[in-house]
């Protein structure tokens, strides 16, 4: 689905409503650079885009398919460049991952947008009020977008941050296991840093000084980006060591709860083996045992296995069996 087409000359937008394909692609021809926006779209829409823009057949293929790590492969004279969105659902604990493509041109960006994270009309209207910088062409989408997505990732960070606190809580302050939570968050975090990771290497490719279509000012909006997701990383590799701590951690609290639930089916044998010892004795039926004829043999051998558990009861409980 077309999002939004829109024609930029000297700064500024041109028209306000969103131009036909027809019109866009003959617009390419003139001063400026066109804009062009999709979502999700069908595998016909995408060929008739491609047709009309003349996009590198490979890349098209990558968008068809999806599912690409971020990276930025030059093509002639235009660069493709594939860059993944991230959403954090607290409620599941789940990083929700998009991916959105970008196709530039010498008078063309085509972005195709994949997923519901980051939606990109607030990138568009931000560059618009900054004509300084889409007099800088294409080049300017680029910055837009990979600027929003960027700081998408920051509440991702943050709500998986809270959840590690969480658990790190839990796992000092209850008896539950903690596991199978820490396990999730952390494949959550391993695929988001393989989101951020490679889109570095993107960004020093864009702000090389041998790309002639980014400009010394786009080259420095593009540092700031690059410097947040830096942080974006960091954040993201921390968080990683911490709940590998947080799992060791939790295991051995498991350990000991583990060891404590031994020691006490420990004491309660022992404290049960002594009276059991001499209810066998007496239950062997003798002939010539000396207590069966004795009166009080019964009440001794009760009194005796009563006592005995009494005392190994005191004896584990002062020491922590029990």
């Amino acid at each position: 689905m077309i999002v939004d087409c829109a024609h930029y000359r000297d700064g500024s937008r041109q028209h306000d409503a969103a131009l036909p394909l027809d019109e866009a692609v003959e617009r390419c021809d003139e001063d400026g650079f066109i804009w062009l926006g999709l979502h999700d779209p069908a595998a016909g829409e995408l060929r008739e885009v491609s047709d009309r823009f003349d996009l590198p057949e490979l890349a098209i293929e990558d968008v068809t398919h999806a599912h690409q790590r971020p990276k930025l492969e030059d093509y002639g004279q235009g660069y493709f460049l594939v860059v993944h969105t991230a959403c954090y659902l607290d409620a599941r604990e789940v990083v929700e991952f998009g991916e959105v493509h970008v196709f530039v041109g010498s008078r063309y960006a085509v972005v195709v947008r994949h997923g519901r994270a980051s939606e990109l009309h607030s990138a568009r209207e931000r560059v618009e009020s900054h004509p300084e910088l889409l007099r800088e062409g294409p080049a300017a989408v680029v910055w837009a977008v990979l600027d929003k997505i960027v700081d998408d990732y920051q509440p991702v960070v943050e709500g998986i941050e809270n959840d590690v606190e969480e658990v790190e809580a839990a796992v000092f302050g209850s008896a539950e296991d903690q596991t199978r939570r820490i396990y999730f968050l952390r494949r959550e975090l391993a695929e988001f840093y393989r989101a951020v990771h490679p889109l570095l290497l993107a960004l020093d490719m864009l702000e090389s000084a041998n790309r002639s279509d980014v400009s010394p000012l786009l080259r420095e909006h593009l540092r700031d980006v690059e410097d947040h997701l830096k942080r974006i990383e960091e954040e993201v590799v921390t968080l990683r060591e911490l709940l590998t701590s947080i799992l060791q951690a939790n295991l051995a609290v498991i350990s000991v709860q583990q060891n404590d639930v031994v020691k006490r089916i420990s004491g309660w044998a022992a404290v049960i083996a002594v009276p059991t010892l001499i209810a066998s004795i007496y239950g062997m039926n003798f002939e010539h045992m000396p207590e069966l004829g004795w009166r009080l043999g019964y009440p001794l051998a009760l009194g005796l296995m009563l006592a005995v558990g009494v005392v190994l009861h005191r004896l584990l409980s002062r020491a922590g069996w029990l």
